[in-house]
């Protein structure tokens, strides 16, 4: 079954005989849910994100954060396989150690206070779109990627510009990323520097 572009099987976050997730509105209208979760995230991405020590915690916080309005799981990982356009993403049962895996990478000199700005952009390419290929929640996933992104960013001392984020040219680059091609998204990332 295709969920919101998403391929997802026996997907118990789905009211049964739909493809809407389930949510805290209680609607089955999939242009409903899109607008509410979109508003709705959108002013909590407005409030301070969580503190923390960017690790999978600190990350599943800031997810927690901008869906709780939305979504009674907000903060936890998916249960049930996904993927996007024929590519697999982590399997749950893998997420945890993935995770754990992954955000060790963020004790890199390239994520350190005074690094090059392009050594940041490339390792930060590189994290997202492994952030991405695992994309550990059942939806909201983007948005959750930039959020935290821009606290990554801002703690190496390389802020970036999140209102200058081109959907046409982000998105493309973060799928051009689950092959290993990262010059597209280190394009992306330079050109958000604030």
């Amino acid at each position: 079954m295709t969920i919101g572009g998403y391929d997802a099987f026996d997907d118990p976050y789905s009211y049964r005989g739909t493809d809407v997730l389930k949510n805290r509105l209680g609607t089955r209208d999939p242009e409903i849910l899109q607008a509410f979760e979109l508003e709705m995230s959108a002013l909590r991405a407005d409030e301070p994100l969580p503190t923390g020590r960017y690790g999978p915690a600190h990350y599943r916080a800031i997810h927690r954060h901008l869906f709780q309005d939305i979504y009674s799981w907000a903060g936890r990982y998916r249960t049930v396989r996904t993927a996007k356009g024929g590519n697999w993403f982590c399997f749950p049962e893998h997420i945890d150690h993935q995770m754990t895996v992954l955000f060790r990478k963020l004790d890199a000199a390239p994520f350190k206070p005074g690094a090059d700005f392009g050594a940041f952009a490339a390792a930060a390419a590189e994290f997202m779109g492994d952030l991405n290929a695992i994309h550990p929640f059942r939806e909201g996933n983007g948005r959750s990627q930039l959020s935290f992104f821009h606290l990554v960013a801002l703690r190496a001392g390389h802020p970036i510009a999140l209102a200058r984020v081109n959907p046409r040219t982000f998105m493309p680059a973060m799928i051009a990323s689950f092959d290993g091609v990262l010059a597209p998204l280190v394009a992306e990332i330079t050109s958000l520097r604030a």
